[in-house]
Parts: structure tokens; C-alpha cells; sequence
């Protein structure tokens, strides 16, 4: 899904290049994920993790970890967009041009192959604009914004994540025929454009482009002196945590839901950190990039022999990405088979809700199936990656 895993006959020399730490980083996010969609697939929990109100700690804990993903992958891609840019002898239309396929042709794979993986509807008649959306359409708009100096689009990224939530009270329907335009850039909806047609926007794209463009400007330190960059990977990475710390407190800006204290203590700590992701509110920004960042810097610093698996995920990412839902899900069918009989096949999983009262497993046995989740996909990847690495050719760069 990231550009640093494009490898084609000219640039062999690329394959030495790669910067450990970052593979390493965006193979860490992969897993977790896959652990949020074991949860989703697998779970007998029948509400939200987050929901306060009837969460406990582990299982809230569970689902939080998982923000980490989506900020941290979109980041990370656009820091290796200027990685493969600054690499590569062409120039900037070219790139241009294959972002923009590159884009769409993740927008595509989000509402096809994605979707199918997610449900398996014959139908299609439950679209949602999900991650490969934001990042799809987040690199079109970044084959614009290559054009403009670092330093612009460095200050336009942190403008639209600092900034979108002064827009948290415009709503859809206040904008008549336009709304489904304020849908896709800022507010999560649900729309119905056919009979039996169902079209939900997840990933509103203002934030998400804000993310990938500061992760575009960011790969310059990439180019910096190791010492230097580990240090202000850490300084960073301190500083947007000490960012959401304070601005939380305050509770007078970056986020639409207050904190509020709790019943009990470990509650409240809860409500502090439980920030807005529908769309990344700038409080969940500030604590997942944050976190991030003194990840990055740990990998830099250390030579963590038993994360060396990651690298392995985080060369694939989109390969991976895809895999695993199918694996997840069909895994799903055959352990729901001999109680439901046939009818595992059609089943909703990832609606709790509407699911028999008596389906699912209890957190240690989550834990448990992604384990060996992550088990049966690394060989998967392993092979891909090899694959790719002895068979280069244009068409595999967009797995």
C-alpha cells in the first residue's frame, strides 16, 4: 500500500535502501489491525468497546490499541511517497501521474474486492468508503500538492489537522443538495442512492489529506543524519503527546465529546484518551502520531530481533491488507458451520448486533485466533514478498 515497496528492474539498488524502522512501524500497525478485525469478526460482545457505559478496561483497551493504525499508515505512506520521489530519477509529473492511478486504483480495490472480503454479498448492496478510500483519494490530491514547496505543504497538512474541528458543526443536511459533499470531506453519513443501495462514508478525507501531506513533508528527516533524526523523532514524538495531554484537559477544543470524570478512576482515564475517530479528531491525531513517532524512535534506536516478523507484514501492506480480511472471515464460516449450518455463509459478523445471541468468544479467545491469524499470514507474505523481490514487473507494484 506504500510506495517503498515498489520495486521494478531499473532500481534494484532501492531494494538496500529501505529504512527498517519504518517497515517495522507499519508492520506493527498491520497486526494490530488484524486484531480489531478478528474482534469484529469473532467477538460476543454486542457494543461498542468504547462505549463507557458497558465496556470494562481490557476490552476497551483492545479496541483503543487499534487507533494506531489508520494515522500511522496514512502518515507513513506519505513519507514514503517523498522516500520513492527522492529516490527514483523522474520527475514530478510522472509522479503525478502515478499517484493518481495508484489512488484510484485503491478506491477501486476499497469498493470492490475490499467490500466483498468484508460481507460477501453477491449484492453489493452495503458499500462503505473505508481506509483504502482515505488513502486512495489522499494521494490524488497529494499528486497535487507535490508540486508546491515542502515547507507549504507541511503548513497546509498540520492546517487541516489542527483546524477541521472548527467545522464540527456544519452538518449535512444543513447544506441541502451539497450535503453529500460535506459527507465525503468532513462528516460520516449514511446515504441511500439506489433502492436496496446502501453507501456509508467511514473516512472522511479533510483529515486524513492533512495526515498523508505532513507525512509527505515529514520524509525529509528521513534524509537527515541518524542521530539527528532519532532525536527529533523523540522530541516529536513527546511533544504531541504533551499537546493532547494539555489540550484535553482544557476540554475547549479538538474534539466534539468532552471528557468526563467517571464512576471509578480507571474510567475516567478511559473517557480522557477516548477521542473521536469518524473523522480523527485533532486529539486522536496528537496521541496516535505521537505514539508513533517514539515507536519510529525505538525501532531507530534498538535492534528489536523479535519484531524482525514486522518487517516481513509492513513490505506487503496491501497484499496483507487484503489477505487477511478473506483469511478472518472465511476462518469465521468454518468455525460457525457445524453450530449454524449453511447459513454461516451469509452471516453478518461484523454486525454484532444482528448475529444469533449466542455466537462469539470472550477476549482470551480473540487473543487467540489472531495469534493464529498472524501465524498463517506470515508465510503468506513471506512468499509475496520473495515473489516480488525475484520477479519484479510493473503491474505487482500496485500489491
Amino acid at each position: 500500500m506504500s510506495f517503498s515497496n515498489n520495486e521494478t528492474p531499473s532500481t534494484n539498488q532501492l531494494r538496500t535502501k529501505r529504512i527498517i524502522s519504518i517497515d517495522m512501524l507499519r508492520g506493527l500497525v498491520m497486526v494490530l489491525m488484524a486484531l480489531d478485525h478478528v474482534r469484529d469478526f469473532f467477538t460476543n460482545v454486542r457494543f461498542r468497546p468504547t462505549d463507557l457505559t458497558q465496556t470494562n478496561v481490557p476490552l476497551f483497551l483492545t479496541r483503543w490499541v487499534t487507533h494506531l493504525c489508520a494515522p500511522t499508515f496514512i502518515f507513513l505512506a506519505g513519507v514514503a511517497v517523498y522516500l520513492y520521489f527522492g529516490r527514483r530519477p523522474q520527475s514530478k509529473q510522472e509522479l503525478s501521474r502515478y499517484l493518481i492511478i495508484r489512488g484510484l486504483w485503491l478506491v477501486f480495490l476499497e469498493l470492490t474486492v475490499v467490500r466483498f472480503g468484508w460481507l460477501f454479498d453477491p449484492t453489493y448492496s452495503f458499500l462503505a468508503a473505508g481506509v483504502l478510500w482515505a488513502l486512495g483519494w489522499s494521494m490524488v490530491v497529494l499528486a497535487a500538492l507535490i508540486r508546491m514547496p515542502i515547507p507549504l505543504i507541511a503548513a497546509l497538512g498540520i492546517l487541516l489537522i489542527g483546524g477541521h474541528n472548527l467545522f464540527d458543526n456544519i452538518h449535512v443536511e444543513q447544506l441541502g443538495r451539497w450535503g453529500w459533499l460535506w459527507a465525503v470531506l468532513h462528516e460520516p453519513k449514511m446515504f441511500t442512492p439506489f433502492p436496496h443501495k446502501i453507501f456509508v462514508i467511514s473516512y472522511p478525507l479533510i483529515p486524513w489529506i492533512g495526515v498523508m501531506a505532513t507525512g509527505y513533508a515529514f520524509g525529509t528527516v528521513f534524509k537527515e543524519e541518524k542521530a539527528y533524526r532519532q532525536r527529533l523523532l523523540r522530541r516529536l514524538g513527546l511533544g504531541l503527546i504533551a499537546g493532547f495531554v494539555v489540550l484535553r484537559a482544557l476540554n475547549v477544543y479538538g474534539d466534539p465529546y468532552p471528557w468526563t470524570v467517571q464512576s471509578s478512576f480507571s474510567h475516567t482515564i478511559l473517557s480522557f484518551i477516548n477521542c473521536q475517530k469518524y473523522p480523527p479528531s485533532l486529539l486522536y491525531l496528537l496521541i496516535t502520531l505521537g505514539l508513533a513517532m517514539l515507536l519510529l524512535y525505538l525501532f531507530e534506536k534498538h535492534k528489536w530481533r523479535i519484531f524482525q516478523p514486522l518487517v516481513v507484514f509492513g513490505q506487503v501492506p496491501l497484499f496483507f491488507y487484503i489477505i487477511h480480511l478473506w483469511l478472518i472471515h472465511l476462518t469465521a464460516i468454518l468455525v460457525a458451520l457445524p453450530k449454524y449450518g449453511l447459513k454461516a455463509i451469509i452471516m453478518p459478523f461484523i454486525v454484532s448486533r444482528l448475529m444469533p445471541a449466542d455466537y462469539g468468544y470472550d477476549l482470551p479467545m480473540i487473543y487467540n485466533i489472531w495469534i493464529i491469524m498472524i501465524i498463517l499470514l506470515y508465510p503468506l507474505c513471506s512468499w509475496f514478498r520473495n515473489y516480488k523481490t525475484k520477479y519484479p514487473s510493473k503491474w505487482l507494484q500496485y500489491l
